[in-house]
């Protein structure tokens, strides 16, 4: 935290393949983030992570999970593994995830590169299906 500074906007890049919300790690946690996103068009959402050991246990397949199926759209979270030079141990488990949850790859606690089809006619169906995004209401 002392080195990092939290942005002020969100960040949307068009892409010949689809409309990508872009967030960091820690972003995972705020699920108006990708909702946000979501509304603005996104339907793949990018997470490269360097979750902790003890944090990528509990949280991180759920937190990964929750923001496909919240957002309807697709969710491609690269994740650092291993020990760094620090001592640091981050947890891997990098994910490629369906809008309906389901995890179409999943990485371990090993480097190596993963792919899963992606078909984005899912999205708007999953979004036709479940039009949650349109729902949203403020409340305070």
């Amino acid at each position: 935290s002392a080195m990092v500074h939290a942005g002020d906007e969100t960040v949307l890049a068009d892409t010949d393949f689809a409309r990508v919300g872009l967030s960091v790690c820690y972003d995972v946690r705020f699920a108006y983030l990708y909702r946000s996103l979501a509304k603005r068009g996104a339907n793949v959402f990018l997470i490269p992570s360097a979750f902790t050991v003890s944090t990528g246990q509990q949280h991180w397949e759920t937190l990964v999970r929750a923001r496909a199926i919240e957002t309807g759209g697709f969710v491609i979270a690269a994740a650092q593994c291993g020990e760094h030079g620090n001592g640091r141990k981050t947890y891997g488990h990098s994910l490629i995830v369906s809008p309906w949850g389901k995890i179409l790859a999943e990485g371990g606690d090993v480097p190596g590169i993963h792919l899963a089809d992606i078909d984005l006619n899912e999205v708007q169906s999953f979004r036709s299906a479940i039009p949650s995004l349109g729902h949203d209401r403020d409340i305070t």
